[in-house]
């Protein structure tokens, strides 16, 4: 209880302070998901259409998601220097691969039949895309958008090492000071927030996008207007 007590009373007293740096901590970890998605998905598309490739590419992703966060932050801090940039290119790099690998297992998991029958009806292969595989592949690549969002909230904390900013900042300086316990939750807390409230508000999309639930609906409707 005087743990609890004690994080209130932090709350209370630098309430404007740890909202600001929430919001950094959320901003800095959305960027990081959103640039990577900006590359990640036309990559992962041309992944599945260049298939020899993909090992390769994939290969590239999966080394960079196994450099510890605290050294790719020093890495990139020597030519980028401090600040929040530096943090958002190291969401980014780190966002790529569950982005990746979602959108080349989306793209390639389609039906082929319902590619050839694109084609039998003279589509072509940018309708293809648009009308069948991105529909149809939207609800994995989803999940590797909230995969992706989910680590960056937690590496964003890492941030406060090169002056980004962040609830990171919180629990550094309750591990500074005698009896931090108290600061060091009321940074932790909300961090963990963060990760649960993206990873239900991402399911939820992911859900709503899922083409088996879209049929289950609609079949739903048809058996009840029967």
């Amino acid at each position: 209880m005087e743990t609890l007590k004690g994080i209130l009373d932090y709350y209370a007293q630098n309430g404007s302070y740890v909202w600001m740096q929430f919001y950094r901590h959320f901003l800095m970890s959305a960027y990081g998901v959103l640039f990577a998605a900006v590359v990640a998905i036309p990559l992962g598309i041309f992944m599945a259409r260049r298939r020899k490739l993909s090992s390769w590419i994939l290969a590239i992703a999966n080394i960079i998601q196994t450099i510890p966060s605290l050294a790719m932050l020093s890495m990139l801090m020597l030519v980028m220097g401090l600040g929040t940039n530096t943090v958002v290119l190291s969401l980014f790099l780190y966002s790529l691969l569950p982005i990746l690998k979602n959108t080349y297992t989306g793209i390639t998991s389609v039906d082929q039949f319902l590619l050839e029958s694109g084609k039998a009806m003279g589509m072509t292969k940018f309708q293809i895309l648009r009308m069948v595989e991105l529909p149809l592949a939207l609800s994995v690549i989803m999940a590797g958008l909230r995969t992706a969002l989910v680590i960056a909230i937690g590496i964003a904390a890492m941030g406060t090492f090169v002056g980004a900013g962040g609830l990171g900042d919180i629990i550094v300086r309750g591990t500074s000071v005698s009896n931090g316990t108290n600061m060091i939750l009321a940074g932790a807390i909300p961090t963990a927030l963060m990760a649960v409230a993206a990873d239900f508000f991402m399911a939820q999309i992911e859900r709503r996008l899922s083409p088996v639930k879209k049929k289950s609906r609609k079949q739903t409707g048809i058996g009840t207007a029967a």
